[in-house]
């Protein structure tokens, strides 16, 4: 089912939101066997239902964004979409006195952490490549996989003293505008260190760098 409903979505949505959306739609759908719902098909009361099981195990920000991945799934197939009911308004407003509607929020990487991060790192092609990715990520502010994503053609040199790099593409930009962002001249001779150990024009800059110091074409966000 999950297949035939995400036939048409690829290349209209970036990769992890259509795992996103794949995974909470098969969480819904378990749901709905074991009570004997048909889920192309369930009522606002069986979906607040699901809301209020769901508040038994996740927290409120994980029941939205499932509630919100069912509501595209089922409107962009042309389905009747319940989501949007006041039944299922009012149970999403129950959880959130219940449970609040705040978020965990990662501790900021500040400049003393980043030097303190930066002092461990080793002289190798890893400890080199996380210099990298540590000064990458506390100057561009970029999730993951953004990060993961900037290539060395992305980096501008603008003036001796000023360098940028261009971000293609980002979760808040999804037609690809890109984005600007200005970087010290330390991280730019940082990367540039990096590139010529690795011996490569252009490409990713973040790369995997195996226990034999083969570098790879490129680093997945989870690593």
């Amino acid at each position: 089912m999950i297949d035939s409903l995400m036939s048409q979505f690829k290349g209209a949505f970036a990769e992890n939101t259509l795992r996103a959306y794949r995974a909470d739609f098969k969480v819904f759908s378990t749901w709905c066997e074991s009570n004997e719902i048909d889920p192309l098909s369930a009522s606002a009361t069986e979906v607040a239902s699901f809301v209020e099981a769901q508040a038994q195990h996740r927290t409120t920000a994980t029941i939205r964004r499932r509630i919100a991945s069912i509501s595209t799934l089922l409107k962009l197939n042309n389905y009747p979409d319940p989501t949007r009911s006041p039944e299922v308004i009012l149970a999403l407003k129950r959880i959130h006195r219940q449970k609040g509607r705040a978020q965990k929020q990662a501790p900021p990487l500040t400049r003393d952490i980043l030097e303190q991060l930066i002092a461990v790192t080793g002289q190798d092609l890893v400890g080199m490549r996380d210099r990298v990715m540590l000064m990458l990520g506390y100057e561009t502010m970029r999730r993951r996989s953004e990060l993961c994503n900037f290539r060395f053609e992305d980096i501008e040199y603008l003036t001796r003293d000023k360098v940028g790099i261009w971000l293609r593409f980002s979760k808040t930009d999804q037609y690809g505008e890109g984005k600007f962002i200005p970087i010290s001249s330390a991280l730019a001779a940082v990367i540039e260190t990096w590139r010529i150990n690795i011996k490569v024009d252009n490409g990713y800059i973040l790369r995997e760098v195996t226990k034999t110091d083969r570098i790879k074409p490129t680093m997945r966000p989870s690593s």
